[in-house]
């Protein structure tokens, strides 16, 4: 912040000497009325930069941007005709032997006067527009930087919020798994246990960057793939095919896994036969996400989920990657199938 406003004062300071010296460098290699530069350049500019100054600091803020636009323009038109009136006296007392209009006897003195009067309240004028100009600029740039971080606020909030939301939901999911598991086969459910808890590790401490590596998170897949596996029967297959190239492509954490859950969720039975297809390919910074599952809907008394996963997920993709993702699911000859495309 105070970089920032030594740079402001040295842009103006630079501004006036350049205004301030113009006439010297118009001048250059003649002999100027120095009289002359002082009376009717030198002084108005001062007065000048003082009415701009005079807005810039106090009445733009004080009065215009509080709409009280009439004591503004009552205020400056005062503010003008005391410096049109200073610089009169200033010509009178210092610089007697200049003319400062054209002089004459006869009725044709009227209208110069008007047009001295007019050009020189647009002159003063200038200033005061000037000011407003840059004024309403920089009250636009903040307003305009705070609606973005507000917005921005909001989007941290509402994805911190959904994360929050997902972890939970893949807990809850892991654990029927479990319960599932502890009668029919304590060993395969102590496994599981300590399989779910490298997964949590994971969950805790690996995802609170925004991106990661899509290698890590291929890894984490894997092993919640594992995981599932040993609750399932020689009835479903699962077929698994990740991709050994483009692994450096940063990924936003725990995109893909709301859709292997919803799979091993909706695609097993444990009296017919089904087949889980989980495969992803990279290529050019694009990453393409499909899966397969028989379609085996869940019955009203059946809990294991809250059906958040993938609402949340469309969620996160509609905030993370705008405009930068497609996804498509569909029920097919008793085939549910899902393909999501991520620029990253």
């Amino acid at each position: 912040m105070y970089k920032n406003k030594k740079i402001i004062f040295f842009q103006h300071l630079l501004i006036w000497l350049v205004l301030f010296s113009m006439p010297y460098i118009l001048s250059y290699g003649q002999d100027p009325d120095i009289n002359r530069l002082i009376a009717h350049f030198l002084i108005p500019m001062l007065f000048y930069a003082i009415i701009f100054y005079l807005n810039f600091f106090i009445l733009i803020d004080k009065f215009l941007f509080p709409k009280k636009t009439l004591r503004f323009i009552l205020i400056n038109l005062v503010a003008i005709a005391f410096f049109m009136f200073l610089k009169e006296q200033i010509e009178d007392i210092f610089f007697q032997d200049l003319a400062r209009r054209p002089s004459s006897d006869n009725t044709k003195e009227g209208p110069p006067i008007k047009l001295f009067l007019y050009v020189q309240m647009i002159s003063y004028a200038a200033p005061v527009l000037f000011s407003i100009a840059i004024k309403t600029t920089k009250q636009w740039m903040r307003t305009e930087a705070e609606r973005k971080e507000a917005i921005n606020f909001k989007l941290q909030t509402e994805l911190q919020h959904l994360r929050y939301q997902l972890q939970p939901h893949f807990f809850f999911n892991s654990l029927n798994n479990i319960y599932s598991l502890v009668d029919i086969s304590p060993e395969k459910a102590k496994s599981t246990i300590h399989s779910l808890s490298k997964l949590m590790r994971y969950l805790l401490y690996e995802t609170k960057s925004e991106t990661v590596p899509l290698s890590k998170e291929m890894e984490f897949m894997r092993k919640y793939i594992d995981l599932m596996r040993l609750r399932l029967t020689d009835k479903t297959r699962v077929e698994v095919d990740f991709p050994t190239e483009g692994q450096h492509v940063q990924v936003v954490p725990l995109l893909f896994i709301s859709l292997i859950e919803n799979a091993f969720k909706h695609g097993v039975s444990a009296q017919e036969e089904g087949v889980i297809s989980i495969k992803m390919t990279v290529e050019n910074g694009i990453v393409s996400f499909s899966i397969k599952n028989k379609n085996f809907p869940k019955t009203e008394t059946d809990r294991s989920g809250s059906g958040i996963g993938l609402q949340n997920l469309e969620k996160r993709l509609q905030l993370l990657y705008p405009g930068r993702h497609s996804f498509e699911k569909k029920v097919e000859n008793g085939m549910y199938s899902v393909h999501l495309k991520i620029e990253a």
